[in-house]
């Protein structure tokens, strides 16, 4: 891949399994915040998928839209749009019922410094699109960043593994699950918690950031030695698929690829794909912020894209110069500090 086009084309390419769930899914789709790293792809996914099973459900996407020509992207690809800010009472009261929403608002980065921001959108918007939409089905976009670190060699968080969240992105986000369980229980809202640990993008992700420090020749910092990735397309795809699964009280999945990836490893294979010698800061910890994703396997099946191909897509990427979105995810900060 070398373009933008063919990088949008190839995230929202929905795959036969897509397909099929979306033919015994009811109902349109609301998808709350849509204007982030994920939610553009997600939103031509689920419409291309939507078509190719020859249902007639709309997609709707809600967001600022403040800058850019997003809008317009979105509904060339039949996407309709909403302008809002959601933490505007009249502007959330508004917005038309769904039997389906996905929820992907939410703020991490610039947390230090605007922590009553960050709560607000995190656990507090939460309980107001809970009371806006009782009846309907929701996929609420969380993080693995709720589980402590865990020992390298422990195979990850399950969902069995209780909360402990580090700094306060983390508590806010445990404060959105808690917030939507809530609301799930009083009113019977169908919900599933979908905890994510990183998603790549060619334009942005851990895999990106590591293969520019490589040919850039910029030290990594191996502190936190082991991580897990995830194609965004097929985080995407299980997010959709997860609609299926709504229940109340909620259903908790974690989202990851099958693989527990040292980063130093990461670095030397990009430094064959590149054809440099990757430079390196800090020692392995003991610890890392792992997911285990071993349940959402079971009911989606693996992920499509394997590492391998996401990591051979990153090299050529970088080495064409690619755009990025400048948004680093500090898959370093061991201290919560976002």
């Amino acid at each position: 891949m070398k373009t933008i086009n063919e990088l949008e084309s190839k995230l929202s390419e929905p795959s036969d399994r897509l397909i099929e769930d979306l033919s015994k899914l009811d109902g349109d789709i609301l998808i709350l915040g849509v204007g982030g790293k994920m939610g553009p792809s997600l939103a031509k996914l689920v419409k291309r998928g939507i078509e190719a099973a020859g249902a007639n459900a709309k997609v709707t996407g809600v967001s600022r839209f403040s800058s850019g020509d997003l809008r317009g992207e979105l509904e060339s690809a039949g996407i309709e749009t909403i302008a809002a800010d959601l933490l505007d009472e009249a502007a959330l009261a508004k917005l038309p019922s769904a039997r389906n929403v996905i929820y992907m608002a939410g703020n991490k980065f610039g947390t230090t410094g605007r922590e009553y921001f960050t709560w607000a959108m995190n656990a507090y918007l939460p309980g107001r699109v809970a009371e806006k939409f009782p009846r309907s089905r929701i996929v609420a976009f969380s993080s693995g960043n709720i589980y402590p670190l865990t020992p390298i060699g422990s195979g990850g968080a399950s969902e069995e593994t209780p909360p402990a969240p580090i700094g306060e992105y983390a508590q806010s986000c445990l404060g959105r699950e808690r917030v939507f369980e809530y609301f799930s229980r009083k009113n019977g809202t169908p919900l599933v918690n979908f905890r994510l640990n990183y998603a790549i993008d060619l334009r942005y992700g851990i895999l990106l950031e590591i293969a520019k420090a490589v040919k850039e020749g910029t030290p990594i910092d191996v502190s936190m030695g082991q991580v897990n990735v995830i194609w965004q397309g097929d985080a995407n795809e299980m997010a959709i698929r997860s609609l299926l699964l709504c229940d109340s009280p909620p259903v908790t999945l974690n989202i990851t690829g099958p693989e527990t990836v040292s980063v130093r490893w990461m670095a030397e294979r990009f430094g064959e794909l590149l054809g440099t010698v990757p430079q390196f800061t800090g020692t392995e910890q003991s610890t890392a912020l792992l997911n285990n994703a071993s349940h959402s396997h079971r009911l989606f099946g693996y992920p499509r894209v394997t590492l391998r191909q996401m990591m051979e897509w990153t090299a050529g990427w970088v080495e064409a110069g690619g755009d990025t979105l400048n948004k680093p995810t500090h898959f370093q900060e061991r201290a919560g500090a976002f």
